[in-house]
């Protein structure tokens, strides 16, 4: 075995800094029997240099190192993320959307994945310093750089070094260098930076990273004239940068890149992980230096996953390949269709691609038959509002109108109604943009604008078809609006969408189009508002007590709910205490005094406190009414509904 220098090697791991071993004492310590045989062994003469190792001090910095008390199993995030919750840093959806990211995300440091959930990231580096028995700073970034950091010792490291691996040097301590960083884990960047101070040791302080950032600001250009360009070379290789000879090859390459087996799993990791977790729609989000991954579930975006931003093209790519789309073309968005199997499920993906400065942004809207096969009963109306309903798309003609904004169930709202109506006597037809969902017996047609096929071309041509009942997925124009209620006072019923915030603003909304307020009071039969809140998780579902902010609401709302209910959060609902979706209401069915009103083109205001007055439902009550069931909570419902309603 080879000799080793003791002094350097204490000095490393930074013990007995400073004990005492002056040759002296050394010597007038008596030799154990053990020191004795060590001596006999020794090829060396004299061991009077030989200093004594004494007890390792209590000073922590070498728990950065290595703790032979601490626990090396894979509990360690957990542990970390248990403090977290103990302190409330962090909501519980939060750190459970952690638990999932790092699970997935392997490479991803949990401290990152933390701040990128938003968390405050002084509250959490105070608990990896204190999970890490580590000391934690402030540099104050009021006072001149030589009082918050050692200026001679950032100029041997460089600014650019720095900033790449989250590190400041901050002072000597004896033979020690201390460093601060928001990343003690990383022992890697802790080892380069020793050996860039060409430091003996190193002392590790938890200082946050906007600190480090702010303290460096200052440095940057003038580091980057005068950094050493032997510095520079050593981390660029050959190889870094190649030059594309064509863009055949460019294409020959990704779709190679896309065909490997890696990225193909990865891909459908994705698409299976959204199937599994309810998502309606996947976002796969590049960054400067990172991936995302997220997935909307009950009408929220959470990040599921941080892939490597490597892989951003191929991904990217992958799924071109699936919907048959160029993979060469980068610069211009593009749609397509992906049609696949996920456990033994057909599927459709509607495919968008949006080009970004980091690369392309791409969007997966699931289209589940699952989710769209809802009967009437099961979409949260009341009774009354179900009956009246009904009532109205049984009528032989007329227009019915489903407003509100996108996402917020109007299509499943539609899908239902027909479903109920008797297709063997009937002729029902529709025009969609796009055709998301495939009806038996109904004839459903697509618009190609670039074709010419608009919505106003396809509903003249299915007035030819002698329909029955006709469904246009939106009425945008004042074209297709003319014929819409040309076609309503012709004996059709004509159900259609448009995108208003509450039923009477629909009234409004035609007559700004261009329609005359005598033909829609003849023609318009009834219009429904409609939202999609969150349900409570019926698994983790518990009484609470009003808080002073929720009860002011409601004093404010007339409403009294005594008990109400919320979701404690569970694994079931990713923690976030909800699971599904309900919708909440407001109908305005027109009758002889309500044409009259119209008639005389309200003001929307004086049109709405009208309809209120004399009965109307609005979306608030409904909501406030599926609170005292237990079915949402007070502040989903104040999400979900614009103020004043």
């Amino acid at each position: 075995m080879g000799k080793f220098d003791l002094d350097n090697l204490m000095g490393d791991l930074g013990i007995n800094d400073d004990a005492d071993t002056t040759p002296e004492k050394t010597q007038a310590e008596p030799a154990t029997p053990s020191d004795e045989a060590s001596t006999s062994n020794e090829a060396e003469p004299s061991h009077a240099d030989t200093p004594t190792i004494a007890p390792a001090p209590t000073d922590t910095s070498t728990r950065a190192i290595y703790d032979p008390n601490a626990d090396q199993d894979d509990a360690h995030e957990g542990d970390l993320l248990d403090m977290v919750e103990r302190e409330g840093i962090m909501d519980p959806a939060d750190i459970t959307s952690a638990r999932n990211i790092v699970a997935k995300s392997p490479a991803m440091s949990l401290v990152s994945v933390l701040l990128d959930t938003g968390a405050d990231e002084i509250k959490i580096l105070q608990c990896v310093a204190r999970f890490n028995n580590l000391p934690f700073e402030r540099l104050d970034n009021t006072l001149p750089p030589d009082e918050r950091f050692d200026g001679a010792l950032l100029q041997r490291m460089s600014v650019e070094a720095c900033k790449r691996a989250d590190i400041l040097p901050l002072r000597t301590e004896g033979d020690r260098v201390v460093v601060g960083t928001p990343k003690p884990d990383d022992v890697f960047a802790i080892d380069a930076a020793r050996v860039r101070l060409k430091a003996r040791s190193i002392r590790v302080v938890v200082v946050p990273g906007s600190d480090i950032r702010a303290a460096l600001e200052p440095f940057e250009q003038e580091d980057a004239a005068d950094e050493d360009v032997g510095n520079l070379l050593d981390d660029i290789d050959e190889d870094d940068v190649l030059v594309d000879d064509s863009a055949d090859d460019q294409e020959t390459d990704l779709e190679k890149e896309a065909a490997e087996s890696p990225v193909i799993r990865y891909v459908n990791f994705i698409i299976q992980s959204a199937v599994k977790e309810g998502a309606s729609d996947i976002h796969i989000e590049p960054g400067e230096k990172s991936l995302k991954v997220r997935f909307r579930i009950d009408g929220v975006l959470f990040e599921s996953m941080h892939p490597p931003a490597k892989m951003s093209a191929a991904i990217t790519s992958r799924l071109k390949i699936m919907a048959n789309l160029d993979i060469a073309e980068r610069r211009v968005p593009q749609d397509g269709r992906i049609r696949c199997t996920v456990n033994n499920r057909k599927l459709d993906l509607r495919m968008s691609t949006l080009p970004t400065p980091n690369g392309e942004k791409t969007v997966l809207r699931i289209l589940d038959t699952k989710s769209i096969n809802v009967e009437l009963d099961d979409l949260g109306f009341d009774q009354n509002t179900l009956e009246t309903w009904k009532t109205q798309v049984a009528q032989p003609h007329g227009i019915v109108l489903v407003t509100g904004p996108t996402g917020s169930g109007k299509t499943t709202t539609l899908y239902a109604s027909l479903r109920q109506m008797d297709k063997k006597t009937k002729n029902v037809s529709t025009v969609e943009d796009p055709v998301e969902y495939h009806l038996d017996g109904i004839t459903q047609t697509q618009t190609h604008e670039r074709a010419g096929m608009t919505f106003a071309k396809a509903l003249k041509a299915l007035l030819r078809q002698d329909p029955d009942v006709i469904m246009l997925g939106e009425i945008r124009d004042l074209e297709t609006a003319s014929i819409a209620v040309q076609a309503s006072l012709t004996g059709h019923l004509v159900l259609s969408t448009l995108h208003t915030n509450d039923a009477p603003s629909a009234v409004t909304r035609l007559i700004n189009i261009g329609i005359e307020p005598f033909l829609i009071g003849a023609a318009l039969n009834a219009t429904i508002a409609q939202r999609l809140v969150r349900r409570i998780c019926k698994h983790c579902i518990r009484p609470v007590e009003m808080t002073e902010s929720l009860q002011e609401f409601a004093d404010i709302q007339g409403f009294q709910p005594g008990e109400i209910q919320e979701g404690a959060g569970c694994p079931k609902c990713r923690g976030t205490g909800y699971s599904g979706r309900v919708g909440l209401y407001e109908l305005l069915v027109v009758d002889d005094h309500t044409r009259d009103i119209i008639a005389r083109n309200p003001n929307v205001t004086e049109f709405r406190r009208e309809c209120v007055s004399r009965g109307m439902r609005s979306l608030m009550d409904d909501g406030l009414a599926k609170v005292k069931e237990g079915r949402t909570t007070i502040p989903e419902i104040r999400r979900v509904i614009e103020a004043g309603h």
